[in-house]
């Protein structure tokens, strides 16, 4: 891509913590390449509608510090049909917009897979708390998740504490356990309930009243919200222990907040190596934290492979809470 080439950003999905920070990285490089880079307000759902803006230096001033997106993101069912994919290609190509890089999950990464059959250069960027996309180590919003879970549980445990009882609290992940595994291993939860992994409430209930046998007085249980209905485990974890538990639902409160110093990094570095790509002429990639490094990987990485489990992480948590 050559000077004046035109480049597109949207944020897709939920939000993430960081989200800012690739914008950022993405329109402040850009222009120093002499590129000219627009914003897509709204997602895909704003890109059907025409709702794009020149940005300049100016507009990415300040937002490294805050959560959430500057471009704002909606859900698009449109984008699903071929219909929608085709307006979606017009609204860039009547714009002149070359190329278009997309800040968001798995679903997002598809609309930009379908927009590269139709012309327009891809390049995805990961951002999403639940960490759940083939391809890459690490997802732009995940550590700052984690770390607001582990410090509402810590507030939580003074409570469990006080009035002696088990709390369970549900995090984010409908299918991938991972904001569940990493704060609970962090918290030194009791019990960590994942989708991928089958779980036995009278296991767990027996685990609780060896603590409790020992003279512990409290106990942390993290589940993943694809674990099951976090109430109806609560409600069987009493019929086998006896023992008295509370419910918790963190929600959305782990989507947002600044982003942590790890997660400003990563948008930044993951921003950055996008212009890069395109620079290169490359398209249909994605933005990698790989084997350490920033690197471009193919974008059906994503597609055709997994997200793989940690399983020995699982298994260290479980070993540390006999």
């Amino acid at each position: 891509m050559g000077a004046d080439s035109k480049v597109a950003v949207l944020t897709s999905g939920g939000d993430a913590p960081g989200m800012n920070t690739a914008i950022r990285a993405i329109v402040r490089k850009g222009i120093y390449h002499d590129l000219r880079v627009y914003g897509v307000f709204h997602g895909y759902d704003g890109l059907l509608r025409g709702e794009i803006k020149e940005m300049e230096l100016g507009s990415v001033a300040d937002i490294v510090h805050r959560g959430g997106t500057i471009l704002k993101t909606a859900r698009c069912e449109e984008m699903f049909t071929a219909e929608g994919q085709r307006l979606a290609a017009d609204q860039l190509k009547a714009k002149g917009i070359e190329a278009l890089v997309v800040i968001g999950g798995d679903g997002s990464y598809r609309g930009a897979k379908k927009l590269a059959e139709l012309g327009i250069k891809v390049i995805g960027v990961p951002g999403t708390i639940d960490n759940d996309i083939a391809g890459t180590d690490s997802t732009i919003g995940f550590d700052t998740a984690v770390n607001t879970v582990v410090e509402a549980v810590s507030k939580l445990r003074d409570t469990a504490s006080s009035h002696e009882r088990t709390f369970l609290v549900e995090v984010m992940g409908r299918n991938c356990g991972d904001i569940a595994l990493h704060s609970g291993l962090a918290i030194g939860a009791e019990s960590i309930l994942t989708p991928e992994i089958p779980f036995d409430l009278q296991e767990i209930s027996e685990k609780l009243l060896r603590g409790y046998r020992r003279g512990k007085n409290h106990s942390i249980i993290i589940c993943a919200e694809g674990a099951g209905d976090i109430r109806e485990i609560a409600s069987g974890l009493k019929n086998y222990s006896g023992l008295e538990n509370r419910v918790t639902i963190l929600g959305h409160i782990q989507r947002g907040g600044a982003p942590s110093a790890a997660d400003s990094l990563l948008g930044a570095m993951m921003g950055g190596k996008a212009i890069e790509a395109l620079m290169e002429g490359k398209s249909e990639v994605m933005i990698s934290h790989f084997q350490n490094e920033i690197v471009d990987r193919p974008l059906e990485l994503a597609f055709k492979e997994k997200k793989m489990f940690n399983r020995k992480l699982y298994e260290l948590a479980n070993e540390l809470a006999i």
